[in-house]
């Protein structure tokens, strides 16, 4: 069975950091490129961060730029969102989600574009 699951959410204080992994269950990540999405109440859900299965490539939400690193470890079948510099509008359910496809910069962050989704992560930034 095709699983990816989330960890790591939780409740931080704004200027705080985490990191989210996401493992997968049921298939290897090798072949997957992984998208990062978050949805806060109300909102829709958006592109976060997104890692090619081939080169390394990666994107970011313009307001993560420089905040959040994504980043894989295909030995471990996991991929990691590290979250530094936490503000009260990153308080969203965050989401892995796998593709099979290469995304350009235009195509990353449509969540048609993937295949395969987690449950999701909490993650709380307030004082």
């Amino acid at each position: 069975q095709v699983q990816l699951v989330e960890s790591g959410g939780g409740l931080v204080q704004p200027g705080g950091s985490l990191r989210l992994s996401c493992a997968a269950s049921g298939f290897t990540l090798d072949y997957n490129a992984i998208g990062w999405f978050r949805q806060a109440p109300g909102k829709e859900r958006e592109g976060v961060s997104y890692i090619s299965s081939s080169d390394g490539t990666t994107y970011y939400k313009d307001s993560v730029k420089g905040r959040f690193t994504i980043s894989r470890d295909n030995a471990k079948n996991m991929v990691y969102l590290n979250m530094n510099s936490l503000k009260p509008e990153d308080t969203a359910v965050y989401y892995c989600a796998a593709t099979r496809s290469s995304l350009s910069w235009v195509t990353w962050h449509m969540t048609l574009r993937y295949r395969s989704w987690g449950p999701g992560t909490q993650v709380t930034v307030s004082s």
